[in-house]
């Protein structure tokens, strides 16, 4: 029989939770294995009829301003629907017999259903001899074997309509192809793309957690001695994925979800369970053997489940109170997003919030009853307290001795690797988001080489006003500006017109830009709507930039707010805000000089567009500054539970960075594992944010908690823990102390 435990049990509504699933754990482990299987096979299974992967969309970033309304007027009066493409090589238009066979198999086209409309040169009276098939041969000549076919699908299709037509195109294809000997053809289009993206991203996430999840496991076996405490938080963090994965495929429902966000968010969550499970699972076994080694050597060769319900229910009084003001940290970072216009920036936010908060429940329930199964597997040999001097103290030491020193040195080096950041230029790319390989990209790459005229216009204006009175305006104001190439007009409907113009540079480049913002400078009499890729570029910049001010004041408010309740302390947080923004202006530094300036294509498998992608700056933001707030709470919790046990500022900082020091170098080491395992994927934004992830929290786990931390707050000394006389009264009254 056991003796009962005389400690008391924390009082706190964690710490009742742990004692809860302590002496409950079975309960709490089948119903996570019930949920865990439930939503993986209804996320990734397909039980629904749909998996997530086959309801993700994709398309450059776009808000609902000027650029987005001419383009959905335009789009309301189309009757075309989306077009399956083929490109020829190798065609020979002297032999008569192919090309008679090739034609028939050309005209079958318009009678498969689905099918609105067929434009190939060998349709044409005369074939290729005609003029008019000059835009759809290759270098616009007969000679170069090369000519292209486009079948235009109706609006309105079904996915199994659409689906049924393809299919059917793509057999014709073939026999347009083996009409020519020696012809070889590729088929391509915006739905080609779109599978081949979110096929990519499928594969990137089944690679990067294939990476990350058994390194992580690897290395939390050499940071806890054993496999059933290394297991744990990897355990958890499949279960955040499957939650995560579920929670997004229910988000499917409510909003259009762009084929990126199901990586970003996803690796986020692995990222934190990974090291919430570590802190907690870390401190489950530091507070079992404070417990056993209090009761003396004979106490200790006897395990007692009353001591596993005290060490569970104080480690969620302590490390889950740390996960739980993290993750409510990080949920504030994504919320920010959420202020944004442009639907895919709500959307990261909506999905983030929900994936943290899916974490942070696994970490607060199932890893506590994890734990406690496994208790006496983790009450071994390893499990012994850290001792309060080590590497981390001698290195608070070392800062403490030079806080001034360090702080510069630190801050020269963050400001230098910020300074590629200023030149930053962002884009919103298509097919050259997938490798350079692919044949869908190679695909759109041929076609912009071999058949320029193909290609969609750079800048489109769509006008409300008769043909006649657009064709007017477009030769007297739209062709004579800087850098338009030419301008056609078409009618739409008698009232409505559309303008395609071609600009001399790239169709995102500064030409582009300076044209659309002459076209709304200078409006005609009538309306008019300038839409295309640069429109809807500038527009969405404009959005974000207006909006990033109330972003960022949501997300420095609640992280104030959630650390002054913490610490008690105005300094703290203000300290915390101002060395996270400088952490990541080096973060963003550094992805300018890879991704932009294109170094390290060859070490990361890129090939860069020369800038940016649009998303990508403020993900990493948002998801750098959560990651970064983690590894804040991790040390602040330490030095604040130090110093209400009336440590001296010095000493709680030392004793605080020696305590945690271990726990954030292995926490960061195995978050810079699971975005190194998405960096290392095929799709070029994703490869953006996890290598921006990786500086980040490299960044962070080093230069600012092991060194800006400490020195700043051994120069502050006690004016860390200062707070105007009505706010610590509050807080003496009202914060969270345990």
């Amino acid at each position: 029989m056991h003796e009962a435990s005389t400690e008391r049990l924390p009082t706190s509504r964690l710490g009742r939770l742990g004692a809860t699933t302590a002496r409950h754990p079975w309960r709490f482990v089948v119903g996570w294995l019930l949920v865990t299987v439930a939503a993986f096979a209804v996320a990734v299974g397909g039980v629904t009829g749909q998996s997530l992967f086959q309801r993700l969309q994709s398309g450059a970033p776009s808000v609902p301003r000027e650029a987005q309304q001419g383009a959905d007027l335009l789009a309301a009066h189309q009757s075309q629907g989306t077009s399956l493409l083929l490109q020829v090589k190798g065609a020979s238009f002297t032999d008569t017999t192919a090309v008679a066979a090739a034609s028939k198999a050309t005209a079958e086209l318009a009678s498969i259903p689905g099918i609105s409309a067929v434009k190939s040169p060998l349709l044409l009276p005369q074939g290729v001899a005609n003029p008019a098939a000059a835009p759809l041969l290759a270098g616009g000549t007969a000679s170069s074997g090369g000519f292209v076919t486009s079948a235009e699908l109706e609006r309105g299709l079904t996915s199994e309509q659409t689906n049924a037509a393809n299919a059917a195109v793509r057999v014709a294809y073939d026999r347009i192809v083996a009409a020519f000997p020696g012809a070889t053809g590729q088929v391509g289009g915006g739905g080609p793309l779109l599978t081949a993206i979110t096929s990519q991203i499928e594969v990137d996430l089944r690679n990067g957690e294939g990476i990350a999840l058994p390194l992580s496991f690897i290395v939390m076996f050499f940071v806890f001695g054993g496999f059933v405490a290394a297991g744990m938080p990897v355990v958890g963090a499949v279960v955040s994925i499957g939650g995560g994965l579920a929670t997004l495929f229910g988000f499917s429902y409510l909003l259009d979800l762009d084929a990126s966000v199901v990586n970003v968010v996803t690796l986020l969550g692995l990222g934190l369970s990974i090291d919430y499970g570590l802190l907690t699972v870390s401190r489950f076994r530091e507070e079992l053997r404070t417990i056993s080694d209090r009761h003396g050597p004979r106490r200790r060769r006897r395990f007692n489940p009353d001591d596993t319900v005290l060490a569970t229910a104080r480690t969620m009084a302590t490390a889950g109170r740390t996960v739980l003001f993290s993750g409510l940290t990080v949920a504030i970072a994504l919320a920010g997003l959420m202020i944004f216009e442009a639907q895919i920036t709500r959307a990261i936010g909506a999905a983030g919030v929900a994936i943290v908060l899916v974490a942070v429940l696994v970490d607060l329930t199932l890893l506590p009853a994890l734990c406690a199964l496994g208790a006496r597997r983790l009450l071994s040999k390893g499990t012994e307290r850290a001792p309060d001097t080590g590497v981390f103290s001698q290195l608070a030491r070392f800062v403490q001795r030079r806080p001034i020193p360090v702080i510069v040195a630190s801050l020269i080096v963050l400001l230098a690797l910020a300074v590629p950041a200023v030149g930053i230029k962002l884009t919103s790319s298509g097919p050259e988001l997938l490798p350079v390989s692919s044949p869908e990209r190679v695909f759109f790459t041929d076609l912009a080489a071999d058949y320029p005229a193909l290609s969609a216009p750079d800048v489109t204006v769509a006008a409300e006003a008769p043909l006649a009175t657009v064709q007017s305006w477009v030769s007297s104001s739209v062709t004579t500006l800087p850098d338009v190439e030419s301008a056609q007009v078409r009618e739409v409907t008698g009232s409505l017109s559309a303008v395609s113009i071609q600009v001399r540079g790239p169709a995102l480049g500064t030409e582009a830009d300076g044209v659309v913002d002459a076209l709304r400078s200078n409006r005609p009499a009538f309306t008019t709507y300038v839409t295309g890729p640069a429109a809807q570029q500038l527009d969405f910049i404009q959005a974000m930039v207006q909006r990033a001010p109330y972003a960022a004041g949501l997300v420095a408010l609640g992280t104030f707010v959630l650390l002054f309740l913490m610490t008690g302390s105005v300094v703290i947080p203000i300290k915390a805000l101002i060395l996270n923004v400088v952490s990541l202006g080096a973060a963003l530094g550094v992805l300018v000089w890879v991704f932009q300036d294109g170094n390290l294509e060859g070490l990361l498998r890129f090939s860069s567009v020369g800038a940016i992608e649009s998303l990508i700056p403020f993900l990493v933001l948002a998801f750098g500054f959560g990651l970064s707030m983690d590894y804040e709470m991790f040390l602040i919790a330490r030095i604040t539970e130090l110093h209400r046990s009336d440590v001296p500022n010095d000493q709680a900082v030392s004793l605080g960075l020696q305590r945690s020091g271990r726990i954030i170098t292995s926490a960061a080491l195995l978050v810079i594992i699971v975005f190194a395992g998405f960096a290392a994927g095929q799709l070029l934004i994703i490869k953006e944010v996890g290598v921006a992830l990786v500086v980040a929290v490299a960044l962070d786990a080093t230069v600012v908690r092991m060194l800006l931390v400490p020195a700043t707050m051994t120069l502050l000394g006690t004016w860390n823990w200062w707070a105007p006389a009505p706010m610590r009264r509050w807080h003496d009254r009202h914060g969270i102390t345990e």
